[in-house]
């Protein structure tokens, strides 16, 4: 339920490793973005007494797949698979990490409504 352990984990390995902070930023969200992926399904999935939270999320990552690659041809006239699935991957992380303070503040606030009531 802590996501950004391993971003802080990855972040600062690698950075010791490497001593490149926009690379050490970048692994370190394409690491992470998997476990927001699955924290945020849970979280919803807790929020609304839903089991749809992963499902809706896959939906959303096919669409904006569908929406870039469209795009991209449209402007290009082919689609450069590999950037697209890092652009869906990165912007996936802000939702991601936007979507997981939303959620957690929703269940903080649903529990103390609930167990005031």
């Amino acid at each position: 339920m802590l996501p950004f352990f391993p971003f802080l984990l990855v972040y600062f390995g690698h950075y010791w490793w490497k001593h490149n902070k926009k690379t050490s930023l970048k692994l370190a969200m394409d690491v992470t973005t998997l476990f927001l992926i699955i924290s945020v399904s849970a979280l919803f999935n807790l929020t609304f007494d839903s089991r749809f939270g992963f499902y809706l999320i896959l939906l959303l990552l096919l669409i904006a797949i569908g929406l870039i690659g469209s795009a991209q041809n449209r402007m290009k006239g082919k689609v450069n698979v590999q950037k697209m699935v890092k652009l869906i991957w990165r912007m996936s992380f802000v939702i991601m990490s936007l979507s997981y303070l939303l959620f957690a503040f929703i269940g903080i606030f649903k529990y103390i409504f609930l167990t005031m009531s």
